[in-house]
């Protein structure tokens, strides 16, 4: 007999680095959202869907919440608190040593605002080598909020992550599926082709420039007569000499960008691409209004 359909809306919440789009990415098989050891790496709501049988969970994966210093700092603080908005559920991921931060116990006060149940999630587990240290993490956080569930997991092992789904899962209720069972992401094709890109200048390129880059895509599009799909992209950041940087001697730099993001795509979208990058300098553009909405990240 067919069971019920069941869903649930669940909106990733946490700091920045805390792994909440790894957890995402593990959940899934596959990757909708770029990973990097740079903090505020995500920047706008991203959203990954799980179907399995009679289940679906809908993910939103939020960028971690911190103080904003630019226009679009405040823009992606605020996409934190409208993706805990008319939601079932909420994944809270935080790491599993030191003290709890301001802005945990700030999100938590706005879980608790929009009474709905959470799951915490302490991940990077593999980190910890006195697993009794965990047993006091998960004290701090309960003390502060009756969580539906508290699990350990290691979203680089995969430990502990079917524990987690099963959490999740848990949250669903009965209610129609609202993406066809094969959906992974709602994300357009160029939005992910330009955050593959802009993931691989995050981990080449030292930390004072990529939080000041974005990309574009310019042109994609399957040939007709090959399976081959061309894809050109401009990366703009804010200085002229970080343009220089970027670009490398004699091109070193942005052809390592480029090939890192090439094998990426190619990898996602099962075929051979071609891919051109370009780099131009929009000053002090995280400031502007008008650039952060035509890049797409308002």
């Amino acid at each position: 007999m067919k069971q019920e359909p069941k869903s649930a809306f669940i909106a990733i919440v946490g700091c920045p680095n805390v792994g909440k789009s790894s957890i995402l990415n593990r959940l899934l098989g596959e990757k909708v959202a770029i990973v990097s050891p740079k903090p505020q790496t995500t920047r706008t709501r991203i959203l990954g869907v799980l179907t399995q049988n009679e289940t679906q969970l809908v993910f939103t994966d939020t960028p971690g919440y911190h103080k904003p210093q630019t226009k679009l700092g405040e823009k992606m603080v605020k996409a934190v608190s409208a993706g805990l908005h008319d939601v079932d559920a909420c994944l809270l991921v935080t790491e599993p040593g030191g003290e709890i931060r301001d802005a945990e116990k700030t999100l938590i006060k706005k879980i608790q605002k929009e009474s709905v149940p959470a799951v915490l999630a302490i991940n990077k587990t593999d980190t910890v080598e006195e697993k009794p240290k965990l047993l006091t993490r998960i004290a701090q956080f309960a003390a502060l909020y009756d969580f539906a569930a508290i699990v350990p997991v290691s979203a680089r092992t995969g430990d502990g992550m079917d524990e987690l789904l099963e959490e999740l899962k848990k949250l669903s209720v009965p209610c129609e599926h609202f993406f066809a069972d094969d959906t992974l992401t709602d994300q357009p094709e160029k939005a992910l082709a330009a955050e593959y890109i802009r993931e691989k200048l995050l981990i080449y390129l030292d930390d004072e420039i990529p939080h000041g880059v974005a990309v574009a895509i310019e042109r994609f599009k399957e040939r007709e007569d090959a399976d081959i799909l061309d894809i050109d992209a401009t990366i703009y950041c804010e200085k002229e000499n970080h343009k220089g940087i970027i670009i490398g001697k004699n091109g070193a730099m942005l052809k390592k960008v480029s090939t890192g993001a090439r094998v990426e795509l190619e990898k996602f979208f099962q075929i051979k691409v071609n891919l051109h990058c370009w780099v131009k300098v929009k000053e002090d553009w995280r400031n502007r209004e008008g650039l952060i909405r035509n890049f797409g990240l308002d």
